[in-house]
């Protein structure tokens, strides 16, 4: 199957949706910062990346006349800062807001899919017209906006359109969820919004159920001991119930099974056999560089070793603090390295990241997490194999 990818950033989603089985027919990305990583990795061959066409330039003047023959998945993330919490709150007045250029491919290439990720803050109430103005534009592609005509005219068309169930012309189902990393196996709580839409069959399809759960890690942790037994920590270095999740504790301490999913995974999980990057000086580690600075402050404490860790991001005037760091027990706090931070993305080791400490953090800050695109991606293509089955 064949797939496009927009906004590729440092490649999180796209190397997810190579994973699930599909070909890319153009990955499009305009920074240049982040191309030269695609580029670093391709040299290197690292797989799935070393066969990406990749068009480094703007979406905007993309065009899709290039790409020849069907294409069954377009996908994408664009630019989250006009809907981003950290933001300037801009939303559909801030000239990065990309959604029009994701509903013009999908109207030019009328993909049998899509996949759009975009940042919890597009949910908050000021936006909520808006966010059902770009739904209802991913379902409707072909009613556009007129040249002179406000958005919210042509929101009002668009609705018109829905409540008459027109299916005339290219249409598609298009299902949004708010999905958290964590709860598909990502040592991140990050929580993104999710637009899937299909050309045809969408009705019968589900966004996956999640995997794991925070009930089983504490159960892991504070019922059986389980999860301290595999990372070898003596009872005398293990540390005190947090008083946020006490009452949890005490709750699962009545039931008589464990939750039944597998548990979040944590920070201490995805980087414990990393070497202390403050004490090692293993070169043979790449990206595993420590990077001093780091301090704590209200509202910016960093990370604990026992849990997913906090949203990375990527900041508009350098690394924030207290989202990319790890902090001790003890009080110590220390910036997550490069490769540490990929961990948490769940990029593979081998993807290198050949630019500046801050450029590198920017990039896995914006970067979908190799993983979840993975789980998204391959509920899409089984969606769409049995489509085609039922056809035949």
């Amino acid at each position: 199957m064949r797939s496009v990818e927009l906004f590729a950033g440092a490649g999180g989603l796209a190397m997810g949706i190579s994973k699930a089985g599909f070909k890319h027919a153009a990955v499009i990305e305009w920074d240049h910062d982040t191309c030269v990583t695609i580029r670093e990795n391709q040299d290197r061959r690292v797989e799935p990346v070393s066969g990406w066409p990749l068009h480094e330039g703007n979406v905007a003047t993309f065009n899709y006349r290039k790409i020849r023959g069907n294409i069954d998945l377009l996908a994408g993330g664009p630019p989250c800062q006009p809907f981003s919490l950290g933001g300037k709150h801009l939303g559909q007045h801030d000239e990065r807001n990309m959604f029009p250029e994701a509903v013009r491919a999908v109207r030019e290439l009328q993909p049998r899919a899509f996949i759009f990720e975009n940042v919890k803050g597009l949910l908050r109430s000021s936006f909520t017209n808006y966010f059902e103005y770009i739904k209802l534009q991913l379902s409707y592609p072909e009613l556009m906006r007129g040249p002179e005509e406000d958005w919210t005219h042509h929101h009002t068309r668009l609705q018109e359109q829905f409540n008459g169930r027109h299916e005339n012309g290219l249409t598609y189902r298009t299902s949004v969820m708010l999905l958290n990393a964590a709860d598909y196996g990502v040592p991140q709580s990050r929580e993104r919004v999710l637009f899937v839409g299909f050309r045809e069959g969408g009705a019968d399809w589900s966004f996956p159920k999640p995997t794991h759960s925070q009930e089983q890690l504490l159960w892991d942790q504070w019922i059986t001991g389980d999860y301290w037994e595999r990372h070898r920590i003596p009872v005398s270095d293990r540390p005190a119930i947090s008083p946020r999740i006490y009452k949890q504790v005490e709750r699962l301490r009545t039931q008589l099974i464990p939750p039944g999913d597998l548990p979040w995974r944590t920070v201490r999980d995805a980087i414990a056999d990393l070497p202390d990057p403050m004490t090692s000086d293993d070169q043979m580690i790449v990206n595993h560089r420590f990077q001093p600075g780091a301090r704590s402050y209200p509202g910016h404490t960093g990370c604990i070793w026992d849990a997913p860790a906090k949203t990375l991001k990527a900041g508009d005037h350098g690394v924030p603090g207290g989202e990319n760091m790890l902090a001790e027990y003890d009080g110590r706090v220390r910036y997550f390295t490069v490769r540490e931070s990929a961990r948490l993305q769940t990029f593979p080791d081998d993807y290198v990241f050949p630019v500046s400490w801050t450029e590198s953090m920017r990039q896995l800050g914006n970067a979908v997490p190799v993983d979840l695109g993975y789980i998204i991606a391959d509920s899409v293509r089984t969606r769409l194999r049995h489509l085609a089955l039922n056809r035949r």
